[in-house]
This record gives structure tokens, sequence and C-alpha cells, in this order.
């Protein structure tokens, strides 16, 4: 008889599609015949929380009890197309949904929202802090939820319960669910993976780290893995991800969203502060033929509204894969800025093949930054690529990146200037300030010291060369560059919480400058 396993997406990452990397775990077990069942835990445990009688816990002021009043018609909201097509309307829907979710978190002195969780008392990044969770389950706010979930799940006696840890926003709330398996059936064998667990590998992490809380780790790609953890010789690990089992109908998006990735790592692998040359990440593309039958399949049978593309970058062969067989529906994804997206007869192909929105990391509109860390941009064709994007109607969502080492206050401005410069073809932003990975071979060169109180931090806080600090950087961009008077619109009308996630809708539905 095979061994049964249940594979578990936990709180909190953003619910507004299936969790990939469950799913092809799933396509590949279902391949070889292996007996699962797979828990998106973080939209459950979200949908529960959403229900708790907040009123009960004397949280009754006015927007709170508005909120528990027009709960069940805003999370409606969040699932038609109507509501995208006025972000007013939509800003409206989603935080009075987001006040009622932090309110619940608070009540356990947790900062809860769409797509983060911070707790006042413990840190993702301390070992310590994650044993603890799992020590005291009761006090984590999924609790009244994960309890009943998670002894039905142990009714059914399987042989392994997996965990898939993504995201540092998930992190307590995966180990108190760790901590209340092993309280009610202290032997029951426990897998822990994802790229969070990958990523923790490198710093050195291992099963001791987590106080023999976890039976095996899965480190990078867990198809493999998994078959040997569970004693089976399958062969059978290439298959579309499964999103058969999922509770499609719930998540808060209007129509279901496929998430796809055409390959692992990333094809470019050069940039300077890169995690994933750290990670030692190879390069893994599919090949386009399988790429064509996967999409056909998996639109033909799950019908869905978008496909989200999750590569780190799309490349120029696989986007040329999408329009010689486009996938029958919209789509988007990261993609770089090479010359390909400066040829208007190609970026109308890229349309005509139903690609929606591209995400840009353009990341400085300072040349001599980009030369610096090696992105291998060149900003005039930049230019022309924004500009042939507007042309062919497929929208933008650019990221910029600030505080970099060889960034100082003149670039600063001059990523100002270049986002101004082109504000009539950039649909959406994303303004972030630069992390130091730890263990990137340029922190060697920089004078670090803790990011995080931590034995598990990814990241390292830094004496900028240049005197550009994160606390002027962080002023620069509150006070100056999201002030800009043809910036400030861009800036305003990214969906809250959800971001990018959210933001194709508004294309397709034409709301985005409502």
């Amino acid at each position: 008889m095979s061994p049964k396993i249940i594979l578990i997406h936990p709180p909190i990452a953003k619910c507004s599609e299936p969790p990939a990397g469950i799913a092809k775990l799933s396509a590949c077990l279902k391949a070889n015949n292996i007996q699962h069942e797979v828990i998106d835990a973080n939209l459950e445990g979200i949908l529960h929380l959403l229900k708790h009688d907040l009123e009960k816990n004397k949280l009754t002021d006015r927007w709170t009890k508005r909120a528990i009043k027009n709960k069940e018609k805003n999370l409606s909201a969040l699932t038609d197309t109507v509501t995208y097509q006025s972000k007013s309307r939509y800003q409206r829907a989603i935080m009075d949904v987001h006040h009622l979710l932090n309110k619940a978190g608070k009540i356990f002195d947790v900062n809860i929202s769409f797509a983060d969780y911070q707790d006042k008392h413990l840190l993702p990044v301390k070992s310590e802090d994650l044993i603890k969770a799992a020590e005291k389950p009761q006090k984590n706010p999924f609790y009244s939820y994960f309890k009943n979930r998670m002894e039905n799940v142990l009714q059914s006696d399987p042989d392994f319960i997996g965990f898939s840890l993504n995201y540092l926003s998930q992190a307590l709330c995966t180990f108190a669910m760790i901590g209340f398996v092993r309280q009610v059936i202290p032997q029951q064998k426990i897998i822990l993976g994802g790229s969070l667990i990958t990523s923790w590998m490198t710093l050195g992490a291992g099963k001791n780290t987590f106080g023999g809380l976890v039976d095996k780790i899965v480190e990078g790609a867990g198809e493999q893995k998994l078959l040997k953890i569970l004693g089976v010789k399958g062969d059978k690990i290439n298959n579309p991800p499964a999103y058969d089992d999922f509770p499609c109908e719930k998540y808060l998006s209007p129509g279901l969203i496929i998430p796809y990735s055409c390959a692992r790592g990333c094809y470019w692998h050069k940039c300077a502060f890169c995690p994933e040359k750290v990670e030692g990440n190879a390069y893994h593309p599919l090949e386009s033929a399988l790429i064509t039958s996967d999409l056909q399949m998996l639109t033909q049978k799950m019908k869905p509204s978008l496909i989200h593309i999750l590569d780190s970058s799309i490349s120029p062969s696989h986007l040329e894969t999408l329009t010689e067989n486009p996938p029958g529906v919209p789509w988007y994804g990261f993609a770089r800025v090479t010359q390909h997206l400066s040829d208007k007869n190609f970026c109308l192909s890229l349309k005509h093949s139903g690609c929606t929105m591209l995400k840009l990391g353009i990341e400085s509109g300072d040349q001599n930054v980009l030369d610096q860390l090696n992105k291998g941009i060149d900003l005039e064709t930049a230019s022309v690529v924004l500009k042939t994007l507007k042309k062919t109607g497929i929208a933008v969502y650019c990221y910029f990146l600030f505080g970099t080492p060889p960034e100082n206050e003149q670039s600063a401005f001059k990523t100002m200037d270049f986002v101004a410069r082109h504000h009539d073809c950039i649909d959406f932003l994303n303004l972030a300030i630069f992390n130091l990975p730890a263990s990137s071979v340029e922190a060697q060169n920089l004078a670090t010291h803790d990011f995080y109180e931590g034995d598990l931090s990814l990241y390292r806080n830094f004496r900028h060369p240049l005197d550009w600090q994160r606390p002027t950087v962080r002023n620069f961009l509150e006070k100056t560059f999201k002030k800009h008077p043809v910036i400030s619109p861009i800036v305003q009308r990214t969906p809250e919480f959800f971001t990018s996630n959210h933001a194709p809708f508004f294309v397709l539905n034409h709301g985005y400058e409502s």
C-alpha cells in the first residue's frame, strides 16, 4: 500500500491564487499514484478569521462595525470584475476586509495583513522564537482554525505531513501548526520544504536548528526528493501543476488565476547582490513544446481568467513561445528589458497572445548604478521599451530599487526624473529599499551588522559607502519621490496588499485610472 501524505500551504501569504509549489508536488504525486491531500491553510485560515465575531471582543468602533456589517458584500466584491472598474470601489472593499483581518490579529498582539504577519513578541528569523511558536500554538491567531483542521487531518492517519514554507510571513504560523501536531501525535512524521527553507539551508540551518520538530527537510526542487522520502521509485516528475483539489472558487480574485513556471532560476543570473547566485540556483528552463501543451491543458481544464507566469524573468525564447502558441487567456509575468521588447511587431505579437501586463525590474534611472550592479540594462533601451509597450497596449508594472551600494542621492533623483519622464508609460510602481543578502560575495566588502536579531536572517545591515543610509532613503521616497505630481497618481493606483497580483484585472477592466 502506498504511503499517504498531506501537503499544507500555511498562513500568511496573498490569497489571490492557489499555491504553485504544492500544486506542482500534487501533480507529481498524482502521476505516481501516491495518496495525498492538499490544504491551502492560508486561504482557509484567512476566511476563518474573517468569520470571527469581533463584537464579542468589544472591538466595536465605527469602522469595525461598518466592516462587520459589509463583510460578505466586500468579500464578494473582491471576486467581482465590476469592482476592478474603479480603484476607489476596490480600495473601499479591500481596506474594510483588511481592517477585520488586522483586528482579529490584534487580539493576539499580531499585526496581520493580506501579505504580512508580524508578531510583537516573536521573530520569524530567530529559530528560538520559531520553537516558542511551536511550544505554544494556542497563542497563534489561527489556532482556532488549525486546531480543528489538523485534528480532522490526523484522523486520516497520514504517513507524512508536509509544510511548504516560502515566505517569512508564513514562518511563525508554520511552526505553530507543527507544534500542535507534535502535541497531539508526537510520532507524526513531518516534512518541511519551500523556498524559504532552501534559503535557510544555505545559511547552514538543518533539522537540529528547529529543535527536533521536523523529521525531514527538503531543499530546492521537491518532486524527486519527496518521492525518495516516501520510498517510491517514480520517474514522472515533469507534470503540469495540478489545481483540481484546491478551492478555486474561493480565492480573492475576480476569476481563477493559474500560476505557472516556464523555468526555475534566472536566465540572466549576473546581478550583483543576487540571492539566486548565493544559493547556487541554476537555470532550468522547460522545453517550449512542454510549456505549450501544459498551458493548453490547464486552460482547457481549469478555465482560468488569468495566467500568472512565475519565472524570475521570462526568457526571450519563452516569450516567443507564448506568441507562437498563445495560451488562450490573458497572462502576465516578469521580463527583462531587452531589445525584443523594443520591437513594436514583437510586442504586438505579445499583446495578441494575451499578454496583459509585464513586470519590469528597471531598478535605477542612473546608468552608472545599473552598470555597477551588472543589471545588463541600458536606459536608452528601457525608454524605447516603455514607449513601445505603451503603444501596443501592454501595461507595465515597474520595479525600482533604492539604497543600493552604488547609489547616492543624486542617483535617486535621476531615477525620479526617469520615472517622471515616462510617467505616461508606467501603469504601476513597486518602490523598494535595498536589503543586503547576508551571504552575497559583495557583502564582504562592506561594513555590516545585524539587520534583524536572529540566526536565520537572510540579510545584513550595512554602512552605506556613499552615506546614503536607509532612513534617508526612506525619507526621500516618502516625502519627495512619491509626492512628485506625475508620479503620485501612479503610486496611488497600485492595488493595496495584493499589488501586482490584482493589477492585471484593473487593466483588463480599464479601472486603474478611476
